[in-house]
């Protein structure tokens, strides 16, 4: 007990310069975003085909957006296989299915309607507004109306959460 009092008070009389980076951070807060963020926004994707894979095309969405090394994870698509070894000593192993992360230049938008997967462009409308577009049909992807569906429907989530 005296030994933990005298070594606080030790760190107390201690003091760190201006320049000195102990007990400080690195980087600020504002530019490491955070590495795993969730998909606000859930649009349909097609993955491109692999020389091994036998069906021409996946269709999913994406659950989850890495920015900082632009990757993205679908919902059942690139499937790997994990081999947990046992926490405990009664506890078998386990073989668990996870999705991996493809990066986003393998990967295109998917039309709905259209039933056509196409690349994305960039326009500015007659009101001077910059929206994205699928090149193929035309379809304005990001709209003001779009954001406020998205933004109604995650309330309507969050609600029904909240009450149950």
């Amino acid at each position: 007990m005296a030994a933990m009092a005298a070594l606080q008070s030790s760190f107390t009389s201690l003091s760190l310069s201006s320049n000195s980076f102990m007990g400080q951070r690195l980087s600020p807060v504002t530019l490491c975003p955070v590495p795993g963020k969730s998909a606000e926004k859930r649009c349909l994707i097609v993955m491109k085909l692999k020389r091994w894979e036998r069906k021409e095309c996946k269709i999913g969405e994406i659950t989850k957006i890495f920015k900082h090394n632009s990757t993205i994870i679908v919902k059942d698509t690139n499937l790997k296989t994990k081999h947990m070894k046992s926490r405990e000593e009664g506890e078998p192993g386990q073989i668990i299915k996870i999705e991996g992360p493809i990066h986003s230049s393998n990967v295109m938008l998917y039309s709905k309607e259209q039933e056509v997967a196409s690349r994305v462009g960039h326009k500015v409308l007659e009101n001077g507004t910059r929206v994205r577009y699928l090149i193929k049909t035309g379809e304005i992807i990001d709209n003001a109306e779009n954001w406020k569906k998205l933004k109604e429907a995650k309330k309507k989530n969050e609600e029904a959460v909240a009450a149950s």
